[in-house]
Formats: C-alpha cells, structure tokens, sequence
C-alpha cells in the first residue's frame, strides 16, 4: 500500500454498528463489562480508546512500524522516553534542537540524575566520542530545528546497535510523507502531531512509534501509568488532517523551493538554511534520506541584530508571526526569542541561532503571495 493510501486508509475500518466511514468520536471514560474483567477490549480511555487507537494504528502504519502510541503534546511524548532511563543513564542529543527538548532535559530530567550530552550530529565522531557503559539512548532531530542540519540516521543506528544503545528521531521537520526513521535503523520515531501530521493549527499532541514489543510495553505502561494522553475529539481531528498529509506536504515541499530561491536574491538576507541547495552540507544525505526537501527553511540578516528580525517579523501579512509550524498557513518566527528563548544565548549561538535568525514554515497558500509578502516586509 503507498502512502497516500495509507495516510487515507490505515488503521481506519467503517463503524461496524452504523457503516459511518469516519472512525467516530467515542466521547467516552468509561465501558461496561459484562462481568469483571468480560470486556470487548476496552476498560478506561486512559488506558484505551477506539478513536485514539485508530489514530495510534494509523501512525504506526506510515512510519513502516507495528506500535504507535498518541500524547497530549509532543512533549508528554518525550517525557515518556525520557522516563524510560535511571539515575546514571547518559543521553546524547544533538546540539541543534527544539528548546523545549532541551529544557525537559536539562531543567527536568538532569535533577533526577540522567546525564545529557550535546553535540554536533552531523559528525559521527563526535557522538561516539561521548558513548561509555552508561549510554542508553542517542537522541536525533533532523532536519534540526531550527538550522535544518541533516543528521544521517542509518549511521547513528549503526553505531548505536553495535553498543545497545537506543536510537530515537523527532521527525517533525520531515514528516513521514518524507523520511521513515526506523527504516534506517531507529528504534522509536517521535512526531509532535501539533505540526504537519495535524497540519491545520488547531490540535495539540504528540506521538511515538516503535517496532520493538517490549520497547513498546515499556512505553505504553509509562503513558498510562502518567496519563499523558490525548482526548477522543483531537484524535478524530488528526485522523481527519492525515487525509491529506500527501497532498499538503507536496505544496509545503514547493512553496518552499520557491521562497528559498528568492531569498537567495534578496540583499537583505544573510544566511539560507535550506536543505535543498546544493551548497547546503547535507545536501546529499537529505537527497539520499529524505524524499524531498521540507517545507521549512531558516535564515539571517545581514544586519544581525534582534532589532532587525522583529522589524521583518512583525511587518509580514501572510506569513503569521507565532510559534509552531507545519500548518496549512504561513509561520513566522524569531527563535532566539520565541521557539529557543529556553537555550542559554551563549550555547544557541554555538549552533547558529544568532539574534537575526528567522524561521518560515511555510505554508499552501499561493506561492505569489508569499513571495510578495516577504519582498514587503524585507524593504
């Protein structure tokens, strides 16, 4: 089955009480019992819910995994893998990521005695350079967020199985309309939904899927122990959003091709982070791991000063100046100050996210506007 078909059709079956063709809402806490224990699969919508399971199957099933597990946000997702190591278990996570990623580890994780490192993914000498007997998990984001470093996956999982370490990937960037994690050797792959897979700006939650059962019992036993779950109504709105993830993904992919090239002519901007060009350093691996190259695109100014990011950001009519990204509208966003505020300056600087960084995620509106939206706002 393709993916198409898939994203419209997997882990979906008609109601079989009604023939409805849309997996309903079971608004529902709780189900009767025949007598204890003489159920029909379904107990508590903690633990289980028909809407949430058909989204899980769903999930799993465009991954190319067996297990997929929702949240209540991206970041109840990490939590649970997070909570998966002890005292004196180290992490290593790239350098480049997520500010909330970083925050959970270094603010939450870190006081319970889990040591992180961060370092540049896209050496591999680099990551095994910090991995001892205490390594358990190498965590990935790529493309990074949010200089759109590519980080090669198969290569990580080839030096993570030859230690038992675990792999995980954030594939939020790519989405699983363009990169399959675990068909490169990782172990969990981690969405937040928020972004393409919901695609419409008005759901929250998060997600992992894995092909190991034990991995995944462990996981699954943590989200209900926690109770990090999403509600049925939420679910039923990603359900509806994947529909289309092939078709939006493809006019994201575009529009940014676009809006990266013209920026390439504009004397105003500095710095493109786009994995599409030629010149950008991963440009192969992404070729080689990726199906096309994103939606998302990063860069700076010439005049490298916060003051000059916000005059751009806050002068744009299509592109939205809020956090988050992936949905159907234009984004824009200044991370230094919104998306990575949580990252010490000295150490998002290390990485690239200078004060005139700005971020597009850009959406499927017509790509005439946007150019034009841009042009105006970069006078």
């Amino acid at each position: 089955m393709k993916f198409g078909t898939k994203a419209i059709h997997a882990g979906q079956h008609p109601d079989p009480t009604t023939g409805a063709i849309m997996t309903p809402i079971y608004q529902t806490s709780t189900y009767v019992q025949a007598s204890p224990g003489d159920h029909k699969g379904y107990e508590y919508s903690r633990t289980q819910n028909p809407t949430r399971q058909a989204l899980d199957n769903n999930l799993a099933a465009l991954e190319n995994g067996t297990y997929g597990l929702t949240f209540s946000s991206g970041m109840g997702a990490i939590d649970t893998v997070a909570k998966l190591f002890k005292p004196g278990d180290e992490v290593i996570s790239t350098n480049d990521l997520y500010g909330g990623t970083y925050r959970i580890f270094t603010k939450i994780f870190e006081k319970y005695g889990v040591k992180f490192h961060f370092v540049g993914m896209t050496d591999i000498a680099a990551i095994e350079e910090k991995i001892n007997s205490n390594t358990k998990l190498i965590w990935i984001e790529t493309p990074t967020n949010p200089m759109l470093n590519v980080i090669d996956i198969e290569k990580v999982s080839s030096l993570a199985k030859a230690k038992d370490i675990l792999v995980a990937v954030d594939n939020t960037f790519a989405s699983p309309y363009l990169q399959n994690p675990i068909d490169f050797g990782a172990d969990i792959v981690m969405h937040s939904v928020t972004k393409f897979l919901g695609g419409h700006s008005d759901v929250v939650m998060g997600a992992l899927v894995c092909n190991d059962e034990k991995l995944y019992e462990e996981l699954a036993f943590i989200q209900n122990s926690c109770g990090a779950i999403p509600g049925p109504q939420d679910c039923f709105l990603v359900l509806r959003g994947i529909k289309t993830l092939h078709i939006r993904m493809q006019r994201h992919c575009e529009n940014a091709a676009v809006i990266a090239k013209y920026l390439k002519t504009n004397d105003k901007v500095d710095k493109i982070y786009w994995p599409g060009f030629e010149d950008h350093p991963q440009h192969e691996l992404s070729k080689k791991q990726m199906r096309d190259f994103g939606g998302m695109i990063s860069f700076t100014l010439k005049d490298n000063t916060t003051a000059a990011a916000n005059r751009v950001v806050s002068r744009t009519k299509l592109f939205t100046l809020a956090e988050s990204l992936g949905g159907v509208e234009s984004l824009i966003g200044h991370p230094a100050s919104m998306t990575h505020a949580s990252i010490p300056k000295e150490e998002r600087e290390k990485t690239g996210v200078v004060d005139s960084l700005i971020r597009l995620s850009v959406g499927i509106e017509d790509v005439d506007d946007l150019q034009a939206d841009l042009e105006e706002a970069l006078k």
